[in-house]
């Protein structure tokens, strides 16, 4: 299974009102409330928002953590594999979440990602086998003020460069690797 399926089905990286429609529907973000409600068209801005309802409360009647933070878990990570392309690898590695005041009403998140941000890593790259950037958002209420900051470490690699044709099957000790003409009943003189 290839590790952008999820990327594919939920629309891809070509078309990001496409991408919005979809994780909008997404299960997890829909059963909790979160939706996107926009995306930039070079995926370099996302603008995320959750409103506040029984099935994303907590006993308190505000905001549920786990809700909070999941409507920040795949953006940096969508947006870096977006912008960096096929040559890169990129996944989530750790995560970290600093609540700052209850969550009420609607609560909104926004992730920039910077031109400067991503010449950074592609040079780090360069000399170094992975990077692993670190990220903040912060989930704000509807007066702005900060309900939670949330901290993701990216990994990023560039991928190995594929072999043009497979390398020549290794005998086993004892064993003889029988020429191609053999093998489809071919002579050998």
């Amino acid at each position: 299974m290839s590790r952008n399926v999820l990327l594919k089905f939920l629309g891809g990286t070509k078309s990001p009102a496409h991408l919005r429609r979809w994780i909008n529907l997404w299960p997890p973000f829909l059963g909790m409330g979160i939706r996107i409600v926009r995306i930039a068209p070079d995926m370099k801005a996302v603008d995320v928002e959750m409103k506040l309802g029984f099935w994303n409360a907590n006993y308190v009647g505000t905001h549920f953590g786990g809700s909070l933070y999941a409507m920040t878990d795949p953006f940096y990570m969508l947006m870096l594999m977006a912008n960096l392309g096929r040559d890169y690898i990129v996944w989530d590695k750790a995560a970290s979440i600093r609540y700052r005041k209850p969550g009420k009403g609607t609560v909104r998140a926004e992730f920039r990602l910077s031109d400067a941000q991503l010449d950074d890593i592609r040079d780090k790259l360069k000399t170094l086998p992975k990077y692993e950037p670190t990220f903040t958002v912060e989930v704000k209420d509807q007066q702005g003020e900060v309900v939670a900051a949330v901290e993701k470490l990216i990994h990023v690699r560039k991928k190995e460069p594929r072999p043009s044709e497979p390398p020549p099957p290794q005998p086993r000790s004892g064993e003889r690797i029988k020429s191609t003409a053999q093998a489809v009943g071919g002579s050998t003189d």
